[in-house]
């Protein structure tokens, strides 16, 4: 008859016992019950066909033979295997490699910089290659694997060679005006009061573009852009220099308008929300750099 190798739960429990020379504390200490932990040193002991240990008044004590010999080879290889967790561990704390992030230049100004500044502090040793394009590139390059994590804006189309995940910023499409037309901030307006206006929009072939235009049809208005632009840090400078109302993001322009550079228009009915999301590739590895980076918006959105 074969017998049956001890598991390595049962030396555990069989080490802090002894450490502890009281069953109590042990079982305090490994966070079981004590009947649980006298079970498993008794299958030790049968398992092993000796007696481990003494029972006395004040709790356990090693064997003078079987035990203090177990005791030494198991204290040995714990701390072996506590090395092997340790090294693991700094590996982790520690990642190395590159990850290569996809987004648009706004998405990188305004929602990722923070994080990844953040990631450059906690992981030094991982070069981070930053790839800037509009959404529908940064999803080529995904399937390409050109890139490892995408930022988009969404909606996008679904495909089954990208997977989404939660998103992480919501977006509120806002119109703002500059100094030079602060009166109208002061009036409710319609879609249809738009028109006789100069009017600021992104290039068209862009989630926001398209978000806008998909909006006024839906309500039977057509809005045509005086000007076309193609970042939305150059939109807020013509619209703070009086060229118009732009259609921005109001996570864009939270700080001029806080500071009165810039002023939101009260037009009904409102824009949707959008969102940013992010996009990896289906079936993709995962990289203890990648995770780690990942990671970051996990935990904010569990703050």
């Amino acid at each position: 008859m074969v017998k049956l190798k001890a598991s390595l739960d049962l030396y555990r429990m069989f080490y802090t016992a002894a450490s502890s020379k009281n069953l109590s504390k042990a079982a305090e200490e490994l966070f079981i019950s004590q009947p649980a932990i006298s079970q498993a040193i008794k299958q030790l002991e049968a398992q092993l066909g000796m007696p481990l240990f003494n029972r006395t008044r004040r709790g356990v004590e090693l064997t003078a033979q079987a035990g203090e010999m177990v005791f030494k080879d198991v204290e040995k290889a714990l701390k072996i295997l506590n090395g092997i967790e340790n090294k693991l561990t700094d590996l982790k704390e520690s990642a190395t490699g590159t990850i290569r992030i996809g987004a648009s230049a706004s998405i990188f100004q305004y929602v990722l910089s923070s994080k990844i500044v953040e990631y450059r502090n906690r992981y030094p040793k991982v070069n981070i290659e930053l790839i800037s394009d509009v959404s529908p590139k940064i999803i080529e390059y995904l399937k390409a694997d050109r890139c490892d994590i995408g930022f988009l804006n969404l909606p996008i189309e679904d495909d089954e060679e990208i997977q989404l995940g939660e998103p992480i910023q919501i977006l509120h499409d806002v119109f703002v005006v500059g100094k030079a037309y602060e009166s109208l901030a002061g009036f409710e307006l319609s879609l249809s009061d738009l028109k006789e206006c100069s009017l600021l929009l992104m290039k068209e072939q862009t989630v926001a573009r398209d978000s806008f235009e998909i909006f006024c049809r839906n309500f039977g208005v057509k809005l045509a852009p005086s000007v076309e632009v193609d970042s939305w840090d150059f939109m807020k400078r013509l619209v703070t220099d009086g060229m118009g109302i732009g259609c921005i993001p109001r996570e864009y322009v939270k700080r001029r308008l806080a500071e009165g550079l810039l002023f939101e228009l009260n037009v009904q009915p409102t824009m949707p929300l959008r969102s940013i999301g992010m996009a990896l590739p289906t079936n993709s590895n995962m990289p203890y750099a990648l995770r780690a980076f990942i990671n970051l918006f996990e935990r904010e959105r569990n703050d």
